[in-house]
């Protein structure tokens, strides 16, 4: 923008909008006819934001500018980028997905900008902007529409998932593992609550490994004990068909969020992060706001270390979960959590407890994990009533056991 107190984002056109030293940059990187003419170059605006700063806009000003800057980065594929052009306009151009996934993409991206800095996403529907020529003085372009937007996307998504899905799926499951059994992956889908409003957050996948040679399902225990390689393949499996149920289960409006489990095994490589951030790029553009990478496996492992993975993979997810595969955590496994750049624990429940046990197993579970984070996740709880009384008890989030 080229002043801050106008904040045109409600017109339908934004043409003139900008005037910067920026454009010249512009002009190279996005002015190709053909993304133009496709519609993969798009601007948002952040006037919703200055607008309800005022003055502290110009105090505030950098430190949402990275953060805008990083949310677009953990948001857009490997061949998309963007630039800042304004104090207040950002070009972002997708070339390798289609018009309406772009423009819903750039749509979240300042949904959840305008949500953390003012709890209100309703303006990002009027502040971005379908680009239509970029010159060397302005920039023109119309009003993207969010009902066009969301439809249109509904439309690609369909046209491409079964393709997608299925060569995705095949690429991982089954495999022939290293000890010669042949193991499938399947995942189901669990919906998870948050327990202040009962209200869902998305879903999170629930795996299981089977050897199809004896039939027999393999314990957390014995994938841990198979090789790295293994784990690996595993891991991605169950990320390809989780995204494969959820979009069979699609119907209309989409998700808020998708927890997604990994091993800290598949993370510690170069190899497994690069192969897992590229699934965790495809499973973000299913949801609304983004995934939440679950590590498991974690119990034991160096603190440096575990605070190493996190931010390696951090920019590609929402948050980062530690996954415990018993409650309550141990004090090792709490020492080693602090200051480990996690979000979260969670931990699935012991089944068939009474109310009684119930209780101090999850008194005794909260106690520790309110020691390293504030919100805990507690899965499978047996009824809706255990449900309630773990809220009462501070856990932040559930699923509920079918």
């Amino acid at each position: 923008m080229t002043e801050p107190e106008q904040y045109p984002c409600a017109g339908e056109t934004a043409g003139g909008r900008i005037t910067s030293v920026s454009l010249a940059a512009a002009v190279d990187q996005f002015s190709d006819v053909g993304l133009l003419t496709e519609g993969k170059v798009n601007l948002i605006a952040l006037d919703a934001i200055v607008g309800r700063l005022g003055a502290r806009w110009a105090v505030r000003r950098d430190q949402i500018h990275d953060y805008v800057d990083r949310t677009i980065q953990r948001r857009l594929g490997p061949r998309s980028y963007h630039l800042r052009i304004s104090e207040t306009d950002f070009l972002i151009c997708q070339p390798e997905i289609g018009r309406f996934s772009g423009q819903a993409a750039c749509l979240q991206i300042l949904r959840e900008v305008l949500t953390y800095y003012i709890g209100d996403a309703t303006q990002a529907d009027d502040c971005v902007h379908q680009v239509t020529k970029v010159s060397a003085t302005e920039i023109q372009g119309s009003r993207v529409r969010a009902s066009e937007v969301e439809q249109g996307e509904r439309m690609e998504r369909e046209a491409n998932a079964s393709v997608r899905s299925r060569r995705t799926i095949d690429d991982w499951t089954p495999f022939v593992a290293s000890d010669g059994r042949e193991l499938h992956v399947t995942c189901t889908l669990e919906p998870v609550i948050e327990l202040k409003s009962f209200g869902r957050i998305g879903f999170r996948m629930a795996r299981q490994v089977l050897d199809l040679g004896s039939g027999e399902t393999l314990t957390a225990a014995m994938v841990r004990k198979l090789p790295r390689v293994d784990i690996l393949r595993i891991d991605l499996a169950t990320v390809a068909h989780g995204m494969d149920r959820l979009r069979v289960a699609e119907s209309g409006e989409r998700q808020p969020s998708l927890i997604v489990p990994v091993s800290f095994t598949s993370l510690s490589s170069q190899r497994g992060r690069t192969e897992i951030a590229r699934l965790l790029r495809e499973a973000s553009g299913l949801v609304k706001r983004g995934v939440i990478c679950e590590i498991g496996d974690i119990e034991g492992v160096p603190q440096g270390t575990m605070l190493q993975v996190v931010s390696l993979i951090r920019p590609y997810c929402l948050f980062v979960v530690a996954r415990l595969d018993l409650g309550p955590p141990s004090p090792a496994t709490v020492s080693q959590l602090k200051r480990s750049g996690v979000h979260a624990l969670s931990v699935e429940c012991p089944q068939w407890l009474s109310d009684a046990a119930f209780l101090r197993w999850t008194k005794t579970t909260i106690e520790a994990a309110r020691r390293v984070v504030r919100s805990t996740m507690l899965y499978r709880v047996g009824s809706p009533r255990h449900a309630a009384l773990a809220a009462e008890l501070g856990a932040t989030h559930a699923s509920l056991r079918e």
